[in-house]
């Protein structure tokens, strides 16, 4: 299959490769040559412009960091409605606002293109070994031509409703994700303050209910003071936003993201907003004054 891949950043450069390994005649295009080039070297195909790589494709898929970029993708001069072919396929992979999706679906529909959203959980490791979680919205039969091609980047492809569902149903994860963090980072700074080992603890808790792939990925992260990212700060008050915007929309109170959004805005005033976001340990060690590491 002929793909257009727009957004080669942390997790992109690895959606890409795996699409290559699965056959797919993959074609590139970044402003920084050096994505270009880490990527082309492991099979993708380097376009000239956004255009230029549109042009060739029957699937274009898009993984940029929010709502208004992808709109750029979409709406300006040489973007998708610019230069598409009716009858190609745009797939976003973004994580944005579920209102964002249905505005360009509409816009792309007039032109004969049609659209899926399906934004993903997992992070980099899991973009890296092809095992992501993706939510998908728009009409069901699309999603079951292209689920196939989902899968070679993901464990899991999951329909979730139309246009716009994808993306609501990534917003409910990032809230489920930011405030199991936000509990991880509180108790264990708490046992540490009390004198227990947090890795004793860690070893008791996680076969239990407390247990969870949260906790299993970052409370490591947080007893190494490792805070390398997977899915930086940064980007989790990017969906942060999201949700608490689209709460507000339809009347849902959000008051546990709310509060674990304050801590994250915290850590990007001081810096800390490319940390990974098991840093949120890093939160609590600025109200405590003990690190969870020793």
């Amino acid at each position: 299959m002929k793909i257009a891949f727009i957004g080669l950043g942390i997790m992109g450069k690895p959606m890409v490769r795996n699409l290559v390994k699965h056959g797919n005649e993959v074609w590139v295009y970044d402003r920084k040559e050096e994505n270009i080039a880490l990527v082309t070297k492991d099979g993708a195909k380097a376009g000239t412009s956004n255009a230029d790589i549109i042009s060739r494709a029957e699937v274009i898929i898009t993984m940029v960091p929010n709502g208004p970029q992808v709109e750029d993708v979409v709406f300006s001069k040489g973007g998708v409605l610019d230069t598409a072919k009716p009858g190609t396929v745009l797939i976003d992979m973004s994580s944005i606002a579920p209102t964002v999706s249905q505005k360009v679906c509409a816009a792309l529909a007039e032109k004969g293109i049609k659209m899926l959203d399906a934004p993903v959980s997992g992070g980099e490791p899991k973009a890296v070994d092809g095992t992501l979680a993706i939510m998908v919205g728009g009409d069901k039969a699309l999603f079951d031509q292209y689920q196939s091609l989902l899968l070679q980047m993901g464990s899991s492809a999951v329909y979730c409703g139309p246009i716009g569902a994808g993306n609501t149903t990534k917003l409910a994860n990032q809230i489920i994700v930011a405030v199991n963090i936000a509990a991880v980072a509180e108790a264990f700074t708490m046992v540490k303050k009390a004198g227990v080992d947090p890795h004793l603890v860690f070893d008791a808790i996680k076969g239990g209910l407390a247990g969870s792939t949260v906790m299993n990925a970052k409370a490591p992260m947080m007893m190494d003071d490792n805070f390398k990212p997977g899915f930086r700060i940064d980007l989790h008050i990017k969906d942060l936003n999201n949700a608490i915007n689209t709460g507000h929309e339809v009347g849902s109170p959000l008051p546990l993201t709310v509060q674990v959004q304050e801590m994250f805005e915290v850590l990007h005033v001081d810096g800390c907003g490319s940390h990974d976001h098991s840093g949120l340990a890093e939160y609590y060690a600025k109200l405590s004054g003990t690190k969870i590491a020793d």
